[in-house]
């Protein structure tokens, strides 16, 4: 706060410097010294405590890369969320490797050469789990096509650009960072192809575009994670991420001055952020808590419906077991469950029945047809519905389904399968 003091205001400002001076004065008395310095002061713990609210200089370290994705981010993103950038499919776009190091940082990478790894990758944490079976059912559809490239002609200062057959999301280059290096990127999938029903208009999935950086190992082999950048992207059809980048600005401009602080301005580039590393050959973020397992089953026709489920594995106990029947002769089921394992599977129907997904069911259980006495769908409060084929026709997300075998006369809850992601072929 800054005092304005008028030269008529002598009274006030004499008694401004006799309480200041008494007040320190109690200050220095509190030191146990007669008199008082302003270090003395400064050292207080009421002072220390304003110091320590400010950034070290630890946490204001830059990382030793970035990477710049050259392209605008949308404008119609809030300010706490993190940007998403249009892209045209097929399109190529510069990303700008930079060495941020700062002089002594890192000193063994001087002179050497470094390997990054580009990827686009899934956004959405329900996608990642089942990341393989979407790639796979991408790759039928596309055959002889990735979901990556590196435009070589346009690139800069990369050496030994590389892609490989099983990695179609994927490629790989080595650059040197006392050169100027800029790496062109083409995505080739649009972000529709992965939405569950295609009836147009639909929202289409964000990706991500991820770089991690390795260094020289021991082993002669670049392994050495140093860095991973990301940002978050959706790619459509050739022009249309700039009639979208168009729509949000009109959308924006049509806000009122309030509504548009809440808003993040469009940047004219993208910055990647700092984030984990993306393991090689892995399905799954490497965020989550633990990896699951994923199954896959050749496909020989092709499929009406796809399924991607999540099977969940009971221990057999007395808890859910039911003791033969009750006092009118039905069966009862008890859904109590301790959950062993879960297993993601992809299952592919080729008729909209309720027999082809049990059939399928069965097949993921290793059960025989005979073992298994009905599947149930539960609803909202608990209850049982007999699975009909109605119900297979009008597939649900996040709807489960239990799977009941026959022991004897009692009937055990033998399996939970929870739809995570389903899409119709028509």
């Amino acid at each position: 706060m800054a005092w304005v003091l008028k030269m008529d205001d002598a009274t006030i400002e004499s008694g401004l410097v006799h309480d200041f001076d008494a007040s320190l004065t109690g200050i220095g008395q509190e030191l146990g010294a007669g008199a008082y310095s302003m270090s003395d002061v400064l050292a207080l713990p009421i002072f220390k405590q304003e110091d320590s609210s400010l950034p070290s200089e630890n946490e204001t370290k830059n990382p030793p890369f970035q990477y710049v994705l050259c392209t605008a981010t949308s404008p119609a993103v809030k300010l706490h969320d993190e940007t998403l950038t249009y892209l045209n499919q097929g399109q190529s776009y510069e990303v700008r490797m930079l060495d941020n190091r700062k002089a002594g940082e890192l000193p063994e990478l001087t002179n050497k050469m470094v390997k990054s790894t580009v990827r686009v990758v899934f956004h959405d944490r329900r996608l990642q789990y089942t990341e393989h079976q979407q790639l796979e059912g991408w790759k039928w559809n596309r055959p002889g096509d990735r979901l990556l490239d590196i435009d070589i002609p346009m690139s800069v200062g990369i050496v030994e650009p590389k892609t490989h057959p099983s990695q179609l999301n994927a490629a790989e280059f080595l650059w040197d960072m006392n050169k100027r290096t800029s790496v062109f990127v083409q995505v080739h999938c649009i972000s529709t192809e992965f939405t569950p029903r295609k009836h147009g208009g639909e929202k289409g999935v964000p990706f991500r575009i991820q770089i991690d950086t390795f260094a020289l190992g021991e082993n002669g082999e670049y392994t050495e994670h140093i860095h991973s950048a990301s940002c978050q992207i959706k790619v459509f059809k050739p022009k249309g991420a700039d009639r979208k980048q168009k729509t949000d600005r009109e959308k924006m401009e049509k806000r009122t001055p309030q509504e548009k602080e809440k808003y993040q301005p469009s940047y004219d580039t993208t910055i990647l952020s700092e984030c984990s590393p993306w393991p090689d050959n892995a399905y799954v973020s490497t965020n989550q808590a633990a990896t699951p397992t994923f199954t896959n089953t050749p496909l020989s026709v092709c499929p009406r419906l796809t399924v991607y489920v999540c099977k969940e594995s009971p221990q057999e106990s007395p808890l859910l077991e039911t003791h033969g029947t009750n006092e009118n002769g039905d069966h009862n089921i008890s859904s109590t469950f301790f959950c062993l394992c879960v297993v993601y599977h992809a299952l592919y129907l080729e008729e909209l029945t309720a027999a082809e997904l049990i059939r399928k069911m069965a097949g993921v259980c290793s059960l025989p047809l005979g073992k298994i006495n009905q599947v149930y769908r539960q609803g909202p409060t608990g209850i049982h519905i007999l699975l009909s084929d109605q119900m297979v026709y009008n597939l649900a997300d996040e709807s489960c389904f239990l799977v009941c075998t026959v022991k004897g006369r009692d009937i055990f809850a033998a399996f939970l399968f929870t739809i995570l992601w389903h899409e119709v072929v028509k």
